[in-house]
């Protein structure tokens, strides 16, 4: 018999969270900048899109992910994509330093 006690244990354990996220139902363009959006009109649907994941129960497993796996596009976890990069950084910078 095989053993497969190494093997990861259920995806849908991983990813369960999903399903309770405040964005659940909602359109991704919320999330998501189309092409060539700049300016005011992206801070502002970045602005909504925050004030939605502020009211999300599971904000941090949502940014947990976008963070571990370097999620280059949209609002997740209450996050831009710059906001990730720069957090990236400097916590790569910080362990750098110690």
């Amino acid at each position: 018999m095989t053993d497969v006690s190494r093997l990861p244990g259920p995806m849908i354990d991983a990813w369960d969270w999903q399903y309770q996220g405040a964005c659940r139902d909602l359109d991704t363009e919320l999330f998501f900048h189309p092409e060539g959006e700049r300016g005011s009109t992206r801070r502002r649907r970045a602005a909504n899109a925050k004030a939605i994941c502020a009211t999300c129960p599971v904000i941090e497993q949502c940014r947990e992910y976008a963070l571990s796996a370097q999620e280059p596009y949209g609002i997740w976890g209450g996050m831009t994509e710059e906001e990730r990069r720069e957090y990236v950084k400097s916590t790569a910078r910080m362990r750098r330093a110690s």
